[in-house]
């Protein structure tokens, strides 16, 4: 069973970096993954993609809402 830690919504947000390889999808979600793995036991209620165009092309980015938990036997 999960037990809330706090009953305030986290979030970040993240993308590629801008250049080269800005709008690759793939990367960008990859890059997520490892930052919600990397905040350890968390419970993810939503994610939001944004794109902001620039002279290099389309430049998404992933806004990600989470919570922190704490496992309970």
């Amino acid at each position: 069973m999960s037990e809330r830690i706090t009953y305030i919504m986290q979030h970040f947000s993240q993308s590629t970096p801008k250049g080269s390889g800005q709008g690759e999808a793939p990367a960008l979600l990859r890059r997520v993954a490892g930052s919600i793995k990397e905040r350890g036991n968390v419970e993810v209620h939503d994610v939001i993609m944004h794109n902001e165009t620039t002279e290099g092309g389309d430049w998404p980015r992933l806004t990600v809402y989470f919570d922190y938990v704490t496992d309970h036997a």
